[in-house]
């Protein structure tokens, strides 16, 4: 499939999307115009044992490719967080088994998150949410199949607007139930969601976020910029 989405943000970020329907040499094939440029990365790739983890980190090669003119290299911080070593955009990265995301900004922190409304949120729903978060939830209702799926999808957004917020701070140790908070919002196809980061006890001190979600062939797609 290859590229299957690709937003312009304001400011100048952007956002891309692959479909990895690809094999492994497909990909390397899409690649073969920078293989020299990447001769380390490729290597890097080549030594993950499952060939899905090869693919995945093959296809995001392959959105770099579509974003930038000329190769540029995927480094990571301590704390595991990507960065760019030889230009100063921002990014963050995502994937699943069936999609990878990329989304870049000339100077503003970036978060994004990408999952499969068909992944098992129970560990999620009492882990990652807070009292709040889960009174918000929609009823289970397991004789009624739409009504899971609209529940899946509301823990996959909430779900994915932590992980993107916890890229995008760039923190350690970070309770995902106790440090970030989800306002209230209604399943849709695609809107925004507020998201409090928590600074925790000492600090005593929150920032609000605005963020945006769609959602597409079973998979939410949630990401921030600033």
């Amino acid at each position: 499939m290859g590229l299957y989405l690709r937003k312009d943000l304001k400011g100048g970020g952007s956002i891309a999307v692959w479909e990895i329907t690809e094999t492994e040499k497909e990909l390397l094939d899409i690649l073969a115009r920078d293989e020299e440029d990447r001769e380390e990365e490729l290597e890097e790739i080549s030594l993950y044992k499952s060939e899905q983890a090869r693919r995945e980190r093959l296809s995001v090669l392959a959105l770099l490719q579509t974003l930038f003119e000329d190769p540029v290299h995927i480094g990571h911080h301590e704390n595991g967080a990507p960065y760019i070593e030889n230009d100063s955009t921002r990014i963050s990265i995502t994937h699943t088994n069936r999609f990878s995301a990329v989304i870049i900004h000339p100077s503003e922190e970036v978060g994004i998150d990408i999952e499969s409304i068909k992944r098992d949120f129970t560990a999620v729903e009492k882990r990652a949410l807070s009292d709040e978060e889960r009174d918000d939830l929609l009823d289970k209702d397991e004789d009624d199949p739409e009504k899971m799926e609209e529940r899946n999808t509301q823990l996959a957004i909430y779900w994915c607007a932590k992980e993107a917020l916890y890229k995008r701070m760039g923190r350690n140790n970070v309770d995902f139930s106790e440090d970030m908070e989800v306002d209230r919002f209604n399943v849709r196809d695609e809107g925004e969601i507020e998201v409090t980061f928590k600074y925790g006890e000492v600090q005593n001190e929150e920032e609000e976020f605005e963020m945006q979600y769609e959602t597409f062939e079973d998979h939410v797609l949630v990401w921030m910029v600033g």
